[in-house]
């Protein structure tokens, strides 16, 4: 038995994957939006995304779990964690997807878009941060990147809901689009958990080399 087990690279391979479905789920989710409802038929393409998401999820657990072929490339406690923000990002990119239909809602609002475009931003940056775990290259300029899209994302959201209750909206409508507000900016939010748990393996492997 060797004393040195060479690194499973396949868990940085499906963590890129994750990546880069995050980018294809917010880019779905931004056109949807963007040409609601005469697209509304990239609800079924995000929610195939949605599944493929829990399939690298599922497969990314297994390998951290002792299912690869090596020594995983981090921590399994902040792979699962990295893994599982990942997938988050994407369910409630389908959760707004599926909103948009369940509350019959006949024309998005602007607002909507603008969160929906900072989420494309957002996950852009996930996956060229998750790329830096391979490469090696400097993570900071992309969780600043994150963190500085979250805050635009949060205050979209704030707004968004503020200007429900000023309009003198019918309340129902209010009911539904703070909803779908807040479920666009869950999405964001865990763009930001992932940048943290990059930060915290980020500091770790610098731990390591000194």
């Amino acid at each position: 038995m060797a004393l040195f087990r060479s690194t499973d690279t396949g868990v940085l391979d499906l963590i890129e994957e994750s990546g880069r479905n995050v980018q294809k789920a917010t880019l779905l989710l931004r056109d949807l939006f963007a040409d609601y409802p005469e697209r509304a038929d990239l609800a079924r393409d995000l929610l195939l995304s949605e599944q493929e998401g829990d399939r690298i999820t599922h497969d990314i657990i297994h390998r951290l779990n002792g299912g690869g072929n090596g020594k995983p490339p981090m921590d399994p406690a902040d792979g699962h964690l990295l893994a599982t923000a990942l997938d988050d990002i994407v369910d409630f990119a389908e959760q707004a997807a599926d909103e948009l239909s369940l509350y019959a809602v006949e024309a998005p609002m602007e607002q909507a878009t603008l969160i929906a475009d900072v989420l494309v931003g957002a996950g852009e940056q996930v996956a060229q941060a998750l790329r830096c775990l391979r490469s090696g290259a400097e993570i900071a300029p992309h969780l600043v990147e994150i963190h500085r899209l979250e805050n635009e994302g949060d205050r979209l959201s704030r707004d968004a809901v503020a200007s429900l209750f000023a309009n003198g909206i019918d309340p129902m409508v209010v009911i539904r689009w703070k909803d779908i507000f807040e479920t666009l900016e869950q999405s964001v939010d865990a763009c930001e958990k992932v940048a943290h748990v990059l930060e915290g393996i980020s500091l770790k492997r610098r731990g390591k080399r000194h």
